[in-house]
């Protein structure tokens, strides 16, 4: 019977211990699984008991971000969940109101609600002025569906609050009492009133107002600007005292329609922040009024005189003219040939046998123009219309049977070759890989449409080609190249067209090497700040100056042309498979990061842009820039100030970036004078 009993109480005790080292489903597990029953998409074994530590079976962080959430959360049950310390629901559908006991939760110090639909009022009653208090330091909704944000004095640890592209149309009371905020962003949340309230908040390093209809005196109602490393007060209201300090400290791109501000620099004044004041004419005293009659007396003294000074400075002015138009014919064509490399040889062609015709590429790959006879498939042209005689035939002759001394490059929508056509046009011929299962009508079509897209920072199609399923497009052929080989690969020195040894690149950056010699065109500042313009000009084009926005979908600086004058020249748009599904707005980070390769001088990675978008943040820009730009003047603040647009156009969150309406607006301003040359 003691043996029994022993037996029992062991049984008995191994239970208790194998139950205590057993993770099973936890209380804290079951509560989440209840708050989201009712929202689509939610797998329950996301709280699954691996993801635990036994030790503590207590859930203290839920990461559901980006999970596609949809529907309303049951949020009582986290009521309950008395460790519960950050909580990440972004980027999902999420809808419905947030209670406003849930501000409470003592243990909760991190909450990110953003990307949602979630609406209603934000924190506790107003009513209740002495407690409930937050514990949360850092607080994101921003771009939900919120109307009102209560009393903020009940959230005195917040350290970072981003309530961006809500509707709050008024600052939250308690805001002076936010003594810890560091981090700061109301930007486009349809806010009326000033923004005195935060003028004492001396811990702020970060302020984004920009895009709401604010008022107040600039700097005297906002928070110390010393402590600020970012602000951004654009499209608002607001009047006072706007510095040339203060626009090299932000940027021009903080201050853009902020307002009508008192200025005392001239590069200020030219700025879009600030309104013209109305040019006051002092009245005439009586003394000037005589002294401009006694002058008048003696004009017609000296009226031959000024006949004849009159008629020098005509032909002085008209010889000036004849020598600028010869400098710049000559420079023109020294540039026509600054990376000419030899032609194409045209090998007569002949047909001895009936297609399928195979062409392959440096790659190993190979494209089939799939027709029996070649003269069959035409040549449309657009820009050359009375050349419509040409055929397939012709660019196989044009292009030595479409070999490899022809072929300029392999893209991603396939292979580039030069040609030398009949009237001496000279043409690049890119075959579309991605359309060779595109309807001939479809593609034809297409080609039309494009044809019809112009814009002087955009490369025209000249023409078009369909052999059998191949299609290929012909464009005019830009001797410097693309920006990529213009940055990094083309020749660094200066070339003297005159006497060229050798026709290759990599003979030209030996010499440039030997000799420790750079282009001054890389080194320009303006040189690259007209590329950028350029770019600009014509994305906005795509993007504004047509019936609907046409996306580019892969703008990378190998499909950026440059003309004989360093002209920028978009390529590739509105024919490669990227465009499908894309927005505009990607079509600016395309841009931003463009820019960004343009000022530094590397090639655009993720780890590029990363590491150029936190020096912006942290004021340090200058240390992201091209070492071998020449520097001088108001030189390094412009390319400090386009870099800040960079940023911009950069930002993680699509809707936070400037349209390239904007964007063209904000380089313009970089340097008024570059654009009053151009």
């Amino acid at each position: 019977m003691k043996m029994m009993m022993l037996l029992i109480f062991m049984i008995f005790t191994s239970c208790i211990v194998l139950g205590d080292s057993t993770c099973n489903i936890t209380t804290d597990q079951e509560l989440l699984i209840k708050a989201f029953s009712s929202v689509s998409g939610f797998k329950s074994y996301w709280f699954s008991s691996h993801d635990l530590n036994c030790k503590s079976q207590h859930i203290t962080h839920v990461n559901l971000s980006s999970r596609n959430l949809n529907g309303s959360v049951s949020w009582k049950y986290f009521k309950k969940l008395s460790y519960l310390q950050t909580i990440d629901l972004s980027n999902n559908s999420l809808k419905g109101y947030v209670p406003s006991w849930f501000w409470a939760i003592p243990t909760l110090v991190e909450l990110n609600l953003s990307k949602n639909k979630l609406v209603g009022t934000i924190g506790f009653k107003i009513s209740s002025e002495s407690g409930p208090f937050s514990s949360i330091r850092h607080l994101n909704l921003s771009e939900n569906r919120f109307t009102n944000l209560a009393n903020i004095s009940h959230f005195p640890n917040l350290t970072a609050l981003d309530l961006s592209h809500n509707n709050l149309k008024f600052l939250p009371l308690g805001l002076n009492m936010l003594i810890n905020i560091q981090y700061l962003d109301f930007s486009k949340c349809n806010i009326s009133g000033s923004l005195n309230p935060i003028s004492n908040l001396r811990s702020l390093t970060y302020l984004d107002v920009s895009i709401n209809h604010m008022i107040g005196e600039f700097p005297s109602e906002f928070p110390p600007l010393s402590g600020l490393k970012f602000l951004n007060i654009s499209f608002n209201n607001f009047s006072g005292n706007l510095t040339s300090a203060n626009i090299e400290e932000f940027g021009h791109s903080a201050f853009v329609h902020a307002g009508k501000f008192n200025t005392s620099s001239k590069n200020i004044n030219r700025s879009p922040t600030t309104v013209p004041h109305s040019i006051r004419i002092p009245p005439e005293n009586d003394a000037q009024h005589q002294e401009n009659l006694k002058k008048s007396n003696h004009t017609s003294k000296h009226k031959h005189l000024a006949l004849a000074v009159s008629v020098s400075a005509t032909i002085l002015v008209i010889a000036m003219f004849m020598y600028i138009f010869y400098m710049h014919r000559k420079r023109k064509l020294a540039k026509k040939n600054r990376w000419a490399i030899s032609k194409p040889a045209q090998i007569p062609f002949k047909v001895e046998k009936s297609g399928p015709f195979s062409f392959e590429t440096e790659s190993g790959t190979s494209w089939v123009a799939d027709i029996k006879e070649p003269s069959s498939a035409a040549v449309v042209m657009f820009e050359k219309p009375l050349m419509n005689y040409l055929t397939f035939k012709d660019l196989i002759a044009a292009t030595s049977h479409f070999g490899k001394e022809s072929l300029l490059a392999e893209g991603r929508c396939g292979p580039v070759y030069r040609a030398i056509l009949p009237g001496e046009l000279h043409v690049a011929i890119k075959v579309l890989e991605s359309a060779r299962y595109i309807d001939i009508g479809d593609m034809k079509a297409i080609f039309d449409d494009i044809s019809r897209l112009k814009h002087p920072n955009l490369l025209p199609i000249s023409g078009y080609c369909i052999a059998g399923n191949e299609k290929l497009v012909l464009y005019e052929f830009m001797a410097n190249g693309n920006l990529h080989q213009w940055l990094h690969e083309l020749p660094a020195g200066k070339t003297n067209v005159e006497d060229w040894s050798t026709d290759t690149w990599e003979h030209s950056n030996e010499i440039a090497n030997r000799h420790h010699i750079s282009s001054p065109d890389k080194m320009e500042w303006l040189t690259r700040h007209r590329v950028a313009v350029g770019i600009a000009r014509g994305l906005a084009y795509l993007h504004h100056g047509l019936s609907k926005p046409v996306v580019h979908g892969h703008l990378v600086p190998s499909n950026i042309l440059l003309s004989d004058d360093l002209e920028p020249k978009i390529a590739d748009f509105a024919l490669g498979p990227d465009q499908v599904g894309r927005s505009p707005e990607a079509d600016v980070y395309d841009f931003g990061t463009v820019l960004i390769e343009l000022l530094t001088g590397q090639i655009s990675s993720d780890e590029t842009v990363n590491t150029v978008r936190r020096l912006v943040r942290e004021g340090h820009g200058l240390n992201a820039l091209d070492s071998r730009l020449r520097r001088g003047g108001d030189t390094v603040s412009e390319m400090v100030e386009s870099l800040r647009v960079g940023y911009l156009c950069t930002a993680e969150v699509p809707r936070k970036r400037p349209t390239m309406q904007q964007v063209l607006g904000l380089l313009k301003e970089v340097n008024p004078l570059m654009e009053e040359l151009n």
